[in-house]
């Protein structure tokens, strides 16, 4: 008889693979070792990919990374206490991102939880907020099992628990949760124990190349959350359907299932599983999806597009092609050459003020002049979402919201005359002249990185991974798509954390070389993401840091302006300013990786022509305490030379 903890580990990774996971992220301990060897057999015999992460919080965010670029599901394998609850920041993110990240937790048995045991905690319903299902899955009760039974069991618990990580009509993709209790012994003891990790990983990479040479694992995350053609090969970008982008996961769940397993009969021994939803908040005023797909509006109209974070290349297709303004974040992979420039200075001007309509696709996260926009009495905005979005509760949302571009179309009508070669001609007159300052400057100037840094991604294809803060501000201000860049950041709930494990997951997922540029806390604070064991894939990941020795996001914000009143200057640089004296370079040294520092645009032009081959990091310095005048000074020039266009018209 095989160990029941062996039997449980190569049944639940097995299930996994045949729903499409390719890699898994491991980090160490004890109770999760009957998972620990499935996983090194599995890697050994080509069936899985396996990384090792000493630190469960990189650990998740790597596992992040893979999940949120590949759409596939990445599953992440800690040990019982404090070690799961280090997944909670990157389960968050894969949440509000809809990216499906498994956690597999061991645990203890059920007669040792609540007794004090070491290392022992209420470990089910530890995500309960933020995953799409959670399975408590208990070891069998006695011995009259057999292995078949066992198997078989497991198998019909875990299918409706991860069919829900493709979500569903009322919910959108995102991690779920699978709680493993193992009882001792938890390593291999036995001959059959041997045998059975060998047998079981040489069928499983065999029944794996069977599966996939008949048809390629379907991604399953959020269809926003997932890098589309021509960044990766994997899936077909149907550009002759305007509503390609949100139906090409319309089908669910993945082609692979698991086979040998009664989907009828109940399991022989009792498991809890536990549906992860809460009850919606009740419904803002004024809420609602729009019941008509046809709607009459008097033209001409003025509307724009605004494609938020994962919006996709079809929203520039549709802009382009009914002739309205695209507004695009970075994140949103559609910015391409007809996405308006500086855009947030037409916002502030009188032609910000003419637009009386809104196509809103994915998620704003980035501009408080777009948030006010989206907010005005006088602006009809109309949401394209063909199914549940992850990053807010239905019905708390006011905009209409539409299941495809066509509706949308027709919702907002015929576009005045001349509407977007103004956009286009006003947006270029500010780019050019936010340019011009920059340039006018003595130092390099954070807009400069930004620009550099997309520019290199256009020119060599590699995927783009943007810090939060400060830095994707930066991007979205001063980068000019001349080719589809792509872009992955971390949007969901727009925190700093995991940034260079995510980095490191993109790369990893995709297979591609990843340039990732984020502020110097934003480093520090993942700096461990860093860590690689002997043996471990290296990634090829260039890593830009902008050091400005401190959170420069502040300084844009009010508490820049109240910093400059001696009454608070103390404050603000020591609770928000947070500035350091940290050794980039030596940190980089410690974890055996390459650096190079950059003081001029010659410099870093040179620093990103380089091949991005295995891992480095490129130090960019600058001033701080200037950031808020250059910024502010910045869109000066760039409203005023809007100001000047029109006024010439």
């Amino acid at each position: 008889m095989i160990t029941p903890s062996l039997l449980s580990a190569t049944t639940v990774l097995r299930v996994l693979a045949l729903r499409g996971m390719q890699h898994l992220v491991v980090s160490p301990g004890s109770r999760s070792a009957p998972l620990a060897y499935a996983a090194a057999a599995a890697h050994a015999s080509g069936a899985l990919t396996v990384h090792v992460r000493i630190d469960e919080r990189d650990a998740g965010f790597t596992a992040l990374g893979i999940a949120r670029s590949t759409g596939r599901p990445c599953a992440v394998v800690t040990t019982s206490g404090t070690a799961v609850g280090e997944l909670l920041p990157a389960v968050m993110e894969a949440s509000h991102a809809g990216a499906p990240v498994v956690v597999l937790s061991a645990d203890r048995p059920p007669e040792l939880r609540g007794t004090g045991a070491n290392q022992t905690t209420q470990q089910p319903g530890m995500f309960s907020h933020f995953v799409r299902a959670a399975l408590d899955l208990l070891p069998p009760e006695g011995s009259d099992l057999t292995d078949g039974e066992h198997r078989e069991d497991l198998e019909y618990l875990l299918r409706d628990p991860l069919t829900a990580l493709a979500g569903h009509r009322e919910d959108a993709p995102g991690p779920v949760h699978l709680n493993v209790a193992l009882r001792d012994p938890l390593f291999p003891r036995s001959g059959a124990d041997h045998a059975h990790l060998q047998d079981w990983a040489r069928d499983l990479a065999a029944e794996l190349a069977r599966v996939r040479s008949a048809r390629a694992p379907e991604p399953v995350g959020h269809p926003w959350s997932v890098l589309p053609e021509p960044f990766l090969p994997s899936r077909v970008l149907r550009e002759d359907d305007p509503g390609a982008q949100g139906a090409l996961l319309a089908e669910g769940t993945s082609a692979f299932h698991v086979t040998g397993a009664d989907p009828g009969r109940p399991p022989r021994h009792t498991h809890r599983a536990d549906a992860a939803s809460d009850e919606p908040a009740p419904a803002a005023p004024g809420a609602r999806r729009s019941p008509r797909p046809h709607i009459v509006v008097e033209p001409p109209s003025h509307p724009v597009v605004f494609a938020g974070d994962g919006a996709g290349l079809t929203t520039a297709r549709f802009a382009r092609e009914h002739g309205m303004p695209l507004l695009a974040e970075p994140s949103s992979n559609a910015r391409t050459g007809e996405a308006i420039a500086s855009y947030e200075s037409l916002l502030a001007s009188p032609l910000g003020a003419r637009v009386d309509a809104v196509v809103l696709v994915g998620r704003p996260t980035l501009s408080r002049s777009v948030a006010a926009l989206l907010k005005r009495e006088d602006v009809r905005v109309v949401a394209v979402r063909p199914e549940p979005a992850p990053w807010f509760v239905p019905g708390r949302r006011p905009e209409e919201e539409v299941a495809s571009f066509a509706e949308a179309a027709s919702a907002v009508g015929p576009v005045a005359d001349g509407w977007l070669r103004t956009w286009r001609e006003a947006g270029a007159a500010a780019d050019a002249a936010v340019l011009r300052y920059a340039n006018a400057q003595q130092e390099l100037t954070r807009l400069h990185v930004a620009r550099a840094v997309w520019d290199a991604g256009c020119q060599d294809g590699s995927v783009l991974v943007v810090g939060s803060s400060t830095v994707v501000r930066d991007v979205d201000l001063a980068a000019r798509a001349q080719s589809p860049v792509p872009v992955v950041a971390n949007r969901g709930l727009a925190g700093i954390d995991g940034t260079v494990a995510t980095a490191h997951g993109v790369a990893l997922g995709t297979g591609r070389p990843v340039r990732a540029v984020m502020g110097d806390l934003t480093f520090l604070h993942d700096a461990g993401g860093l860590l690689l064991g002997p043996g471990e894939q290296v990634p090829d990941v260039d890593t830009v840091v902008v050091n400005d020795s401190g959170g420069g996001i502040f300084q844009t914000l009010e508490h820049g302006a109240l910093g400059r009143d001696e009454r608070y200057t103390a404050a603000v640089e020591r609770f928000f300013g947070t500035s350091h004296r940290a050794g980039i370079a030596e940190l980089c040294a410690a974890y055996g990786v390459a650096h190079v520092r950059a003081e001029t645009a010659i410099e870093l032009t040179a620093a990103l022509a380089v091949p991005v081959v295995g891992r480095r990091v490129v130090e960019v310095v600058l001033e701080r305490e200037t950031l808020r005048d250059f910024n502010a000074a910045a869109r000066r020039e760039g409203s005023r030379a809007v100001e000047e266009f029109l006024a010439g018209r």
